[in-house]
């Protein structure tokens, strides 16, 4: 293809305009600046944070409107910017990208936690045909996919990279009793990855085709909540287990406080699930100081992360067809959000971007 063909056609693009209005419109794609790589998407898929972007209308740190929206993905290089070739990149190659860079640069880059960088730099736009991949993911975190690895597959990458991220935090093993809180697409993931390494995992969630799916994976005890409510007694009720480590994966303060009283003294807590900005917690300091409990929060991932997570996927460890149960066209997508918003519950959808 010659340079900057690409960019004299129009794609159609998902544009988040605000709370709750997304417009799917066609858009020019940007002239590749040097290192960049024009991707044709394959597969995109929908996602949790994605859901409380759309809510919410914006993400200060991943993304302010007027923008395209998305950011899990995978695809085929259609064309590359200078550069992108001598870095091995070339037209036809099967990728997936994440959807953020480190700098390489700052403090936090330095002490081996690029998940905080000061300047990560964010890609949005998986709800289109076609996006532009800046030049910093192009050679931190885009991946070529073996010929076998389907895109859908591929497209988990991003948010296994961060349920990796959490695994590695708490240095499970083999042997352990976990408790996962929540079973949404992060709480099985968590569950599959639990599983693989050896653990004996219970979850807690609700409704069923979520705890039919935690079955499928691993979950040796699945525990119903119902409203949710009085959920350390229906816990302990219903499995008399010292867990090693509970994983919260709801992103509610009530169950962050619920974690820390259903962990064994000497466990640890990972306050996985971002609560809404500004939530506050209350924890009693006797339990966590004489019950020696370890207390953490993972975000993001990192290169490593990333990389771990496409492995896990090209094992066959995760496998699309246990998290994506539903497909929309993307000319459907604004309402299909609103459906999600308004209690849809399905695991994670396909979205088909050429249809």
């Amino acid at each position: 293809m010659e340079p900057g063909f690409a960019q004299t056609l129009r794609v159609k693009a998902a544009v988040l305009h605000g709370r709750e209005k997304i417009i799917v419109e066609e858009i020019a794609p940007a002239a590749l600046k040097p290192g960049e790589v024009l991707i044709r998407i394959e597969a995109a898929l929908t996602c949790g944070t994605d859901l409380k972007v759309f809510k919410r209308g914006y993400h200060a740190k991943m993304i302010v409107p007027p923008a395209v929206f998305g950011h899990e993905l995978a695809g085929v290089v259609l064309e590359l910017g200078d550069g992108s070739s001598e870095l091995g990149w070339k037209i036809g190659d099967r990728v997936v990208t994440a959807n953020s860079a480190p700098c390489g640069d700052c403090f936090h880059c330095h002490a081996g936690q690029e998940n905080l960088c000061e300047n990560l730099l964010f890609l949005n736009g998986a709800y289109a045909e076609s996006i532009v991949v800046p030049a910093r993911i192009v050679q931190k975190n885009l991946l070529r996919l073996k010929p076998e690895t389907d895109f859908r597959d591929a497209a988990l990458t991003e948010p296994l990279a961060c349920v990796v991220q959490g695994i590695e935090d708490l240095k499970l093993c083999a042997g352990q009793n976990v408790l996962i809180l929540g079973a949404g697409p992060i709480g099985l993931m968590f569950i599959a990855l639990a599983r693989n390494i050896g653990c004996n995992v219970t979850v807690a969630g609700r409704r069923a085709a979520r705890l039919d799916a935690a079955k499928n994976l691993g979950a040796s005890q699945v525990v119903d909540i119902g409203d949710g409510g009085d959920l350390v007694s229906k816990v302990r009720a219903a499995t008399h287990t010292h867990f090693d480590a509970v994983i919260e994966a709801v992103g509610k303060p009530e169950v962050w406080e619920a974690a820390v009283h259903l962990v064994r003294k000497g466990g640890a807590v990972n306050f996985f699930g971002g609560c809404p900005s500004g939530a506050t917690i209350t924890l009693d300091t006797t339990l966590i100081h004489y019950s020696n409990l370890t207390l953490l929060a993972s975000f993001h991932h990192t290169p490593h992360t990333i990389r771990r997570a496409l492995e896990y996927i090209e094992a066959g460890v995760i496998r699309a067809k246990d998290f994506v149960d539903g497909e929309c066209a993307l000319t459907q997508l604004p309402e299909l959000f609103k459906s999600m918003a308004a209690g849809n519950h399905a695991i994670k959808t396909l979205i088909k971007v050429h249809e």
